[in-house]
């Protein structure tokens, strides 16, 4: 049986299908938990899911399908109690302090590590990242850039950003081209702080020490963060697009981008293969290089894993369907055919799309593989690295309406910052020396 769920159920629908699971007293039953923007790929995984039940009778998937919000939101709570799906996609690598180590249940445990690569699985090791556990595999990996309108650009007469470019040019020929064509938002980005990064990164804010402890925000974080605001009190990036929501909530601004609304939108690569069916051939488009700054030009990294959990009861099963999820004939399926970067290292790579601007967006996506900065990592792995990035979303935001003052905001932060390296290991006894 094959599930979908909404995201307040994840915690009952689990417990019902583990439940369930008992009927079959021979047959191991896994709950695999996953979510992704696009319906089409949900219903891909969801078939391959299916395949995998039908053709093992000893193992059967349940497989529920749930919002990334509530995934963020109630996933962590469960598995800090032993609880949860046996395995589920997560956008959090810390989650890997949870994970089951498939190594001494895979046939050929260094295959894996071949086919991954050693660099790339360590960081599903948060708290171990010298080991040899296996904790599961990156399954795509994304990285942070401006889209932009080309149509637009060529009706205004006005050159793309070349690489190279600040943030404040980019935003700058943005507001030229909005200005020349109508268009209602020059610049716009996704209400979320893992977006931010990449500026703030490549203006080079400190925003994580050697030790763990957060450290934001320096003297580079506050001309980004006075920067952006100021881009919302001139209009070239309407405040609306992050103030309609409340607290720390996610929200896509990819729908303006594809109604041919905004002329430059940063997000990252997972948009490309909506773009592709939300586009169509209504205008050209593609991506550029990340915004420059004193410390370079950075495409903030991020991604997906799929992750097993220790507490399963099946872990010989569990790592039978890790073997033929993580394999390269179904990443290379599934990337192709949804435009994706597969987190397997795969070679000749082949995009079902005969769209140029699909295929010239990927190009520069591809470019940026080994654009990893050291400071990108430890933040995409760090313990509260979540609370870290919702505080700017919550204070940016309160910023944004006029909750806040510039000094209240980095006076707020601060105190946000203190608070969640208070919760981290040591944190109290660092916050007594302080």
């Amino acid at each position: 049986m094959n599930t979908s769920i909404k995201g307040t159920m994840i915690g009952a629908a689990t417990g019902a299908l583990l439940a369930g699971g008992a009927v079959a007293q021979d047959q191991a039953t896994l709950t695999f938990l996953y979510t992704d923007d696009n319906p089409q790929a949900v219903e891909r995984v969801r078939e391959l899911t299916q395949q995998f039940s039908d053709s093992h009778d000893d193992i059967d998937i349940e497989f529920i399908s749930t919002g990334y919000d509530a995934v963020m939101r109630q996933l962590p709570m469960q598995l800090a109690v032993g609880e949860g799906p046996d395995i589920a996609k997560v956008a959090d690598y810390t989650l890997g302090r949870y994970a089951l180590d498939l190594r001494p249940y895979l046939d050929d445990p260094e295959a894996f590590v071949d086919l991954y690569g050693a660099d790339q699985l360590s960081i599903l090791r948060p708290d171990d990242r010298e080991g040899d556990a296996i904790n599961g595999i990156i399954w795509t990996r994304t990285f942070n850039l401006p889209f932009v309108n080309e149509t637009l650009f060529q009706q205004a007469g006005v050159d793309l950003p070349q690489p190279g470019a600040t943030l404040q040019e980019i935003v700058e020929a943005s507001v030229e081209v909005a200005e020349a064509t109508g268009a209602q938002i020059p610049f716009t980005l996704d209400r979320s702080g893992h977006r931010m990064a990449g500026p703030l990164l490549s203006a080079g804010a400190e925003m994580i020490d050697e030790s763990g402890h957060y450290t934001f925000p320096d003297d580079a974080a506050r001309g980004v963060i006075e920067e952006l605001y100021g881009y919302t009190q001139s209009g070239a990036f309407p405040p609306e697009m992050w103030g309609a929501a409340g607290g720390a909530a996610y929200k896509s601004m990819g729908e303006e981008f594809a109604n041919a609304n905004a002329v430059t939108y940063l997000a990252g690569n997972w948009m490309v293969g909506n773009f592709a069916d939300q586009i169509g051939d209504a205008f050209d488009w593609t991506a550029i290089q990340a915004p420059c700054g004193p410390a370079g030009c950075v495409a903030m990294p991020g991604g997906t894993a799929i992750i097993p959990f220790e507490h399963t009861d099946h872990p010989e099963a569990a790592a039978e369907f890790m073997t033929y999820l993580g394999s390269e004939e179904v990443q290379r399926k599934l990337a192709e055919e949804f435009i994706l970067i597969p987190g397997a290292n795969i070679d000749g790579l082949e995009y079902q799309t005969d769209n140029s601007s699909v295929q010239d967006a990927m190009q520069v996506f591809n470019d940026n593989r080994e654009n990893v900065p050291p400071q990108a990592l430890a933040l995409n792995i760090a313990p509260g690295n979540t609370a870290f990035f919702n505080a700017i979303v919550q204070r940016m935001s309160q910023l944004i309406v006029g909750e806040l003052s510039l000094e209240q905001t980095y006076t707020q932060l601060e105190r946000d910052m203190a608070d969640i390296n208070a919760e981290l290991p040591g944190g109290e006894d660092a916050a007594a020396q302080d």
